[in-house]
């Protein structure tokens, strides 16, 4: 089965499986030129285990639309033209509710304390606006959103020739009957955060006993519902040893997709900058990345393996909306460019691309001249 990733009328792209890996082909007659210019986004797919392969259609991931899809022809269409400069937010997150049972000691949400939630008005108008403009994945998250009322409607909204839709969650309240009402909303990716493999220690995280066993059950009622089921792990310090303890629990809850973020220092934990990952941390990733992608289970979404092809998303292929109406160029930078209430998201948008500091090819949130500059954090003297 040839899955086709582009084509015209001198080039095409497509993938095939073999063995449980994906093989990235090019024919054509311009082939032999084009190929070379676009080598280094063909990597990204070249050899690595897909999250799960249909009759019609590859999942890739989870983060990324099914192929062949309308909406992902709209994100390769986006890629070619971030390559002359032209960037689209592909990916937004709509904090759609501060409100949330847990207490999170990471929790990347500036406390407000205020508990507020956008609209269901409001946030279509996002919706609407971010897809006018070419974006191709819409996450819900919050706070929990899982307590949002008219949830549903909300994942139902997303238009799906256009964009795919997507629920971070910690997996409180989701028992099987929601979980099969936003199947049937139409959504397309649920991701479930874990601060560690062990009960204790990630209810500790999360500042309520419980909190594991309900995303255990979150991401088996998920499964049962038909969904795709992510789980997230941001690493840090505390929970680097348990990467292969991570990976089995991945694979004995049968989830699609495991993905991995490096801590940032933001939220509650601004001042946190010694959680994050020191060189040999990386090194050890590194070599559990490859050997994960060499045995049975699920695929690896490693997100710092994505930054050193990419770059920073964030002002570049991110957009995140806060419950007050902010507009900040990544969920992780309280940088606000705005407020919905007062600008459209285009003219937002605009003003961020004028920002040549989001031409960063690390995350500038870990950048000590970033923050002091443009947040206003010194970093403490060692």
């Amino acid at each position: 089965m040839k899955y086709t990733l582009y084509k015209n009328p001198f080039f095409k792209v497509y993938a095939v499986v073999d063995n449980g890996y994906v093989k990235i082909k090019t024919d054509g007659v311009a082939s032999p030129v084009l190929r070379p210019f676009v080598s280094n986004m063909l990597e990204y797919f070249d050899g690595v285990k897909p999250a799960k392969v249909e009759n019609d259609y590859l999942i890739f991931s989870t983060w990324i639309p099914p192929i062949p899809s309308k909406p992902f022809s709209r994100l390769v269409s986006s890629q070619i033209n971030a390559r002359i400069g032209r960037y689209t937010p592909e990916q937004i997150t709509i904090s759609i509710t501060e409100q949330c049972p847990n207490n999170c000691v990471h929790c990347a949400l500036p406390d407000t304390n205020n508990k507020k939630s956008l609209e269901p008005d409001t946030v279509k108008d996002i919706i609407d606006q971010c897809l006018d403009m070419g974006s191709t994945f819409v996450i819900f998250d919050g706070g929990e959103p899982l307590v949002y009322d008219g949830l549903e409607n909300l994942v139902s909204y997303v238009d799906s020739t256009r964009a795919i839709s997507g629920l971070f969650t910690s997996g409180v309240g989701l028992n099987r009957q929601k979980a099969e009402d936003l199947k049937k909303a139409g959504l397309d990716m649920l991701t479930v955060s874990l601060d560690s493999a062990k009960e204790y220690n990630h209810d500790m995280m999360r500042g309520r006993e419980g909190v594991f066993k309900e995303a255990m059950s979150a991401i088996k009622n998920s499964l049962d519902a038909g969904l795709l089921v992510n789980m997230y792990v941001v690493l840090t310090k505390r929970n680097i040893d348990e990467l292969y303890d991570f990976y089995e629990l991945a694979y004995e809850m049968g989830v699609h997709e495991l993905s991995f973020f490096e801590v940032v220092p933001t939220g509650r934990w601004i001042d946190h900058e010694a959680e994050t990952l020191s060189h040999m941390d990386y090194e050890r990733f590194d070599r559990f990345v490859k050997y994960a992608n060499s045995i049975k289970g699920p695929r690896i979404f490693s997100v710092p393996h994505i930054l050193e092809m990419t770059g920073c998303f964030a002002g570049k292929k991110w957009l995140h909306f806060t419950p007050e109406g902010d507009v900040y160029p990544c969920a992780c930078m309280p940088l606000s460019y705005g407020n919905i209430y007062k600008n459209t998201i285009k003219e937002l948008w605009g003003r961020i691309q004028k920002e040549t500091v989001f031409d960063a090819d690390y995350c500038l949130m870990r950048d000590s001249e970033f923050r002091e500059n443009y947040l206003g954090i010194l970093e403490p003297k060692k």
